[in-house]
């Protein structure tokens, strides 16, 4: 009764209003609380980076290996939280009790089987991690790189059970408290960073880190207590044992943590082709990347919408995955014009606000005015994935990631050799080749669709 009360809504708005419209209302509605939460969760490493750069650029260079490391290790936490996301999501979509409870249960065991042996082998391999990006090329940002490891890896622990926290709101329609936990959490870091880093150096940045994500963890589990659907769900039988809820979470996660890791794995490896360069090259690119988030941040937030609505509507009966994907593609695909754009006309005051020297300001200021290619790409090919993972067809998507990494990878060694302008077309050239295989993907999904609809039932 209660789907049935929903489908109704549903087609009275759309005979009200364009269900097109509909469509882009509702991302936008899930993608600017999302946005807001990305953007306070990458902030830290910007915050870090600020008040860093007056170290020196070895200390820049150290923090942004160890953001850049973070970032792989939040593909490995999404897991269990973008499974679990989907799974509830797609409960909620169904309005089955025992689903969503099965599928919280199944991304709190995955996170238990996963987290520590990540922690474990971050605290053994920090040295070697650190010497491997950097190319021990500099000793002092080797040294500053592993001590902010020694810190952070092990609290990564906080920062995992963090997105599980968030991934289970965010499956429950709720994309508002995560965005509220992350502002909380980067709220205190704003306080306490430059006392910390004052006191610590690079130690205080990682510590801080660690200390303030903690209390918005707590923060996060109070939230959970009291959100309607979880409330309703703990009332309700599982609809399966733990065991095969966590095995269902592995295989809905799986596919959307490898994707965004080989992506990340593949930045982290272009910092490393950027190091070969010097130090000034190396900082300025972990600058300019850092400000890059910001509009990366909304290309992410217009993915997770699409994702969770279109989760939903495939829970509740319906399929509108082309309309939706059309008004991702169109929503993240001018947010990357106007980044684009932005970047190239404010470099140099960009630059100037992180308080770069001349050497390290002339090589960011030169990355954001050649990236503006890559943005554009990169926004619709991001924003499109989400329909992909919302429809349970990531593995697809992933297949084009790993492609595209290949290919961004030779072109920049291929290329390094220009500078900072060949590692930005390098990128644009990957994202291009990616986008292409996408939309063939589109297409042949289409053709299969309506061979489906033309084929007589038996």
């Amino acid at each position: 009764m209660i789907a049935l009360i929903e489908l109704s809504r549903i087609e009275v708005f759309a005979i009200r209003g364009s269900p097109v419209n509909a469509h882009r209302r509702q991302l936008l509605s899930l993608a600017h609380p999302v946005y807001l939460s990305l953007l306070a969760s990458v902030a830290s490493g910007i915050i870090n980076t600020v008040w860093v750069s007056r170290l020196g650029a070895p200390a820049v260079a150290a923090v942004a290996v160890a953001t850049n490391t973070e970032n792989v290790l939040l593909g490995v936490a999404l897991v269990f939280a973008s499974g679990t996301t989907v799974l509830v999501a797609h409960a909620r979509g169904a309005r089955d009790p025992g689903a969503v409870q099965a599928a919280v249960r199944g991304g709190r065991a995955l996170f238990a089987l996963v987290t520590p042996a990540v922690v474990a082998a971050g605290v053994l391999l920090r040295e070697p991690l650190a010497r491997l990006v950097l190319g021990g090329q500099d000793a002092t940002a080797l040294h500053l790189a592993t001590a902010y490891f020694a810190i952070s890896l092990p609290g990564m622990a906080v920062f995992f059970a963090q997105q599980l926290v968030d991934g289970i709101l965010k499956g429950t329609g709720d994309t508002r408290t995560p965005m509220r936990l992350a502002l909380l959490a980067n709220g205190l870091i704003l306080l306490c960073d430059p006392v910390l880093i004052h006191l610590c150096g690079v130690r205080g940045a990682a510590a801080c880190t660690v200390l303030c994500r903690g209390a918005a963890l707590v923060a996060g589990l109070r939230a959970l207590n009291r959100n309607t659907w979880l409330r309703r769900a703990a009332a309700a039988a599982p609809a399966e044992s733990v065991g095969a809820a966590l095995r269902r979470t592995l295989r809905t996660g799986l596919p959307m943590s490898a994707d965004f890791t080989v992506r990340q794995g593949g930045a982290l490896v272009l910092v490393a082709i950027v190091a070969r360069l010097g130090v000034a090259a190396v900082a300025a690119y972990a600058i300019a990347y850092k400000v890059l988030y910001v509009a990366t941040m909304a290309f992410y937030s217009v993915r997770q919408a699409a994702a969770i609505h279109t989760a939903h509507t495939r829970g509740a009966g319906h399929d509108r995955r082309r309309e939706i994907g059309r008004q991702a593609v169109l929503v993240s695909g001018t947010l990357g014009l106007a980044a684009a754009a932005l970047s190239a006309a404010t470099a140099p005051w960009i630059m100037a606000a992180f308080g770069a020297g001349p050497a390290v300001a002339h090589q960011g200021v030169l990355f954001l005015r050649c990236v503006g290619p890559y943005l554009l790409l990169m926004a619709c090919f991001i924003a499109l994935g989400g329909v992909f993972e919302g429809s349970g067809s990531a593995s697809a998507l992933l297949r084009v990631t790993l492609l595209g990494t290949a290919v961004q990878l030779a072109l920049a060694r291929a290329l390094s050799g220009v500078g900072l302008p060949g590692i930005c077309l390098a990128m644009a050239l990957a994202m291009a080749v990616q986008s292409g295989a996408v939309a063939v993907l589109v297409r042949r999904g289409r053709r299969q669709e309506e061979a489906e609809v033309f084929v007589p039932a038996a």
